[in-house]
């Protein structure tokens, strides 16, 4: 099971011992920090905690109410990149908006304020299932990149949205999360092998482990392949599988160049140590991460480190939600551990993630049109891991609900097999610029798969 400890609504960091508790929180109660403990089965040192810091009535317009406004003022931090809010009910969504504004170390000036993206319960394990009943998962708002940072002020208030449950009124148990994302465990370097294998730790080896049928053990990275090569790893990964058509003619992508975990250093202390798996891989959802656009693509895995580190620690899952992440220069990163070529499940479209796997662009694209890599990025992922089950990315497959605000747990639904994130679930992801590319990526990556 996780190794996360800690109490419901703030969780420890897996090292350091903070010292935000000592910094007092004017109105309301003294603001509580995490209290870095190693985890059980944590592995190595590694740079990096959450600082987690109860949110308290703000009070500048007392007409709202306590329940309607929450913050805390400006303040001094340790260092953090990465924020985001959570409460205690992941069923429980919050209407409104939450505003932060964050001190640059470097410079030491402050930025404007900057809008967390509220709708994100749309993320996350099917209803029902282990992961989202374990009693550790949180409601959370989407976790926004701000860069090395040491001050912080955030303000959340309750919007009057009709569909709201208790409109004007806050979710209970508002935490403030900041995410520093550490240095990689695992820096770049060759495969590891024989006593050599015993210097990335149990949880590093099993990870690798899951992709030994591609890579050796402890490889940064897992190479592009050209289709010759790809059909032939085809034809010895799934043999028993295919279809006589299939092993004629097998329809899938170049295997494009994959970071592994280790290659974008994942610290694989902070997950559960198991894995789980669907049958096979007939869809995949495109999704955006939400986390804005101001990262350099150099800064991805930072980036993806403290999504990670957002989505276990913070809100309570298994490992990170995502199958692949994708920066915005195209490069293709293995996100939910368990092998990239395995049918793995994720928690990225509620009621959706049996037999689907989740692509993740890392920024936001409401407004801002992903960059052309980013795009090709796409195509070239679902036209190598889709071909490894047969799947055609410009054609259409069923899946069987398990549960959200669109449909009803068990209904069969006709989607596009490569579908965006508001196709299974009702949501603005993976924002309308992206969304308005998927029809290339569909067409292209059926011409890598040779259709």
């Amino acid at each position: 099971m996780s190794t996360i400890v800690g109490m419901r609504g703030f969780l420890a960091s897996s090292i350091g011992v903070t010292c935000a508790a000592a910094l007092a929180l004017p109105p309301g109660p003294p603001a509580a920090a995490t209290v870095a403990r190693p985890a059980p089965n944590a592995e190595v040192f590694v740079p990096g905690s959450t600082q987690s810091l109860p949110l308290a009535p703000l009070g500048r317009d007392r007409a709202l109410g306590p329940a309607a406004e929450q913050g805390l003022p400006a303040r001094d931090v340790r260092r953090f990149s990465m924020v985001g809010v959570v409460w205690d009910d992941p069923d429980t969504a919050l209407h409104g908006s939450v505003q932060v504004r964050t001190r640059a170390v470097t410079s030491g000036t402050w930025s404007g304020w900057q809008d967390v993206e509220t709708h994100y319960a749309d993320d996350g394990a099917d209803p029902g299932t282990a992961e989202r009943t374990s009693g550790r998962v949180r409601g959370a708002t989407a976790p926004l990149w701000v860069g090395d940072s040491d001050g912080v002020e955030v303000r959340v208030r309750a919007g009057g949205e009709e569909r709201a449950a208790s409109p004007g009124v806050l979710p209970p148990g508002l935490r403030l999360e900041l995410v520093d994302p550490g240095e990689a465990s695992a820096p770049e370097g060759p495969p590891v092998s024989g006593a050599r294998a015993g210097s990335l730790g149990t949880g590093s080896v099993t990870a690798s482990a899951a992709d030994a049928d591609l890579v050796p053990l402890g490889a940064p990275e897992i190479p592009a392949l050209d289709r010759a090569r790809t059909e032939r790893e085809l034809l010895a990964l799934r043999a028993g599988e295919l279809t006589g058509q299939q092993r004629v003619k097998p329809y899938i992508g170049p295997r494009p160049r994959i970071v592994t975990r280790r290659g974008w250093g994942a610290n694989e202390g902070l997950r559960e140590k198991t894995f789980v798996y669907t049958n096979k891989v007939k869809a995949a959802f495109v999704h955006h991460t939400a986390t804005g656009n101001s990262y350099k693509c150099s800064q991805a895995p930072s980036v993806i480190r403290g999504i990670y580190r957002y989505h276990v620690q913070s809100m309570g899952w298994r490992d990170i939600g995502y199958n692949f992440l994708v920066d915005k220069c195209g490069k293709i990163y293995e996100g939910r551990a368990g092998g990239v070529a395995k049918a793995v499940l994720g928690a990225h479209t509620l009621g959706f993630n049996t037999n689907s796997m989740g692509i993740a662009v890392l920024g936001s694209f409401g407004s801002t049109r992903p960059k052309a890599a980013a795009v090709r990025g796409i195509a070239r992922l679902t036209a190598w891991k889709l071909g490894l089950y047969g799947a055609n990315p410009s054609g259409k497959t069923y899946l069987k609900s398990g549960g959200g605000n669109l449909y009803r747990k068990g209904k069969k639904v006709r989607l596009n097999v490569i579908s965006g994130h508001r196709d299974g679930f009702s949501t603005a992801c993976p924002g309308k610029e992206l969304y308005r590319k998927l029809g290339s990526a569909r067409s292209s990556a059926a011409d890598y798969q040779g259709r």
